[in-house]
């Protein structure tokens, strides 16, 4: 027992010196580690009690009642999600949206990053950054305003394709249902391609440059030297964007929906995100809205968890998150 004793005291010390050191660093910093209490205190309020109106999704909830008195219903609201026609509407138009931003959205980042970064010329870098950078400052009210114009019957892409001799008669683009998911997707990569290229280019900055010397030696050109360094270094910043990327496949751009959607093609533009707020806002609906938002959360975990552990064997167990 004595032995067994000190043996446990031994396995406990490093963990108490850890601890003790950890309280000391604190309190040396503790002008900058009081910076994030309203941080703390912010995630507390807006992110960690509001999971106690999770409980609506399992409840008859309306707006006369308190979470506390609305009756239990078990798993009612679930099983209406399964025979909703309109929700599963959702679910295809939502995947369907998702996985085309997956296919050319993600991939054209890492292009254009690597295209800024091999350009010579700092003044003409700095200006592929900044325009390219710009959408992304710009709300969806102001993007979809200049969408709505450019697609009308008269705007400029009919003009355009009038001029081309592409069309015989202008009509109005975003009103035809079959051409809302790649409206909806080059419109997102438009906006954001240039904002999502600042981690790839944090991460390039960061490359040894004698690597591209050394290539230069052995008579490696620009393409290859992409290939065996470039590219290689950008891996795990590339893993751990396709990982948020996958789990995000259910969520869909809500401010886009909104503005983009119409009564004419609302059968191709409505997804998860619009559903849940028409059925809770706009209808009145909130469990049942809960429940899908609950729904898709847990489905959202679930391909967290699964694209890491594809990420981890493909990088030699080594996690990103």
């Amino acid at each position: 027992m004595m032995v067994e004793s000190q043996s446990y005291k031994k396995n406990r010390e490093p963990l108490t010196k850890r601890i003790k050191e950890f309280f000391i660093d604190f309190a040396r910093q503790w002008e900058i580690q009081a910076m994030i209490i309203p941080g703390v205190i912010f995630m507390f309020i807006f992110c960690y009690i509001p999971i106690y109106g999770l409980t609506i999704a399992f409840k008859r909830y309306t707006v006369i009642d308190r979470l506390d008195t609305a009756p239990w219903v078990g798993l009612e609201n679930f099983k209406l999600i399964l025979s909703d026609t309109f929700f599963w509407d959702s679910v295809i138009n939502t995947l369907g949206i998702s996985f085309l931003k997956l296919g050319i959205g993600f991939t054209i980042p890492i292009i254009l990053s690597i295209m800024i970064y091999e350009v010579s010329s700092g003044k003409l870098k700095k200006f592929v950054q900044t325009v390219s950078y710009l959408p992304h400052f710009l709300s969806w009210i102001v993007l979809g305003g200049m969408l709505i114009n450019w697609f009308a019957t008269s705007g400029l892409f009919n003009e355009l394709l009038l001029s081309l001799g592409l069309i015989s008669e202008p009509r109005n683009i975003l009103l035809d249902p079959n051409k809302y998911w790649w409206i909806a997707t080059l419109s997102d990569i438009w906006k954001e391609a240039g904002w999502g290229t600042i981690l790839y280019l944090a991460v390039m900055a960061k490359i040894d440059p004698t690597f591209y010397e050394a290539a230069k030696i052995d008579g490696a050109g620009r393409l290859k030297q992409i290939w065996y360094i470039t590219i290689p270094n950008m891996k795990l910043m590339i893993s751990l964007n396709l990982i948020l990327t996958v789990s995000g496949l259910l969520g869909s751009n809500l401010d886009q929906t909104l503005v983009l959607m119409n009564s004419q093609n609302r059968e191709n533009a409505e997804v998860i995100n619009s559903y849940v707020y028409r059925m809770g806002l706009a209808q009145g609906d909130f469990s049942y809205a809960t429940a899908v938002g609950l729904g898709v959360s847990i489905v959202s975990v679930i391909l967290l968890l699964t694209a890491n552990s594809i990420s981890k064997k493909l990088n030699d167990n080594e996690s990103v998150l």
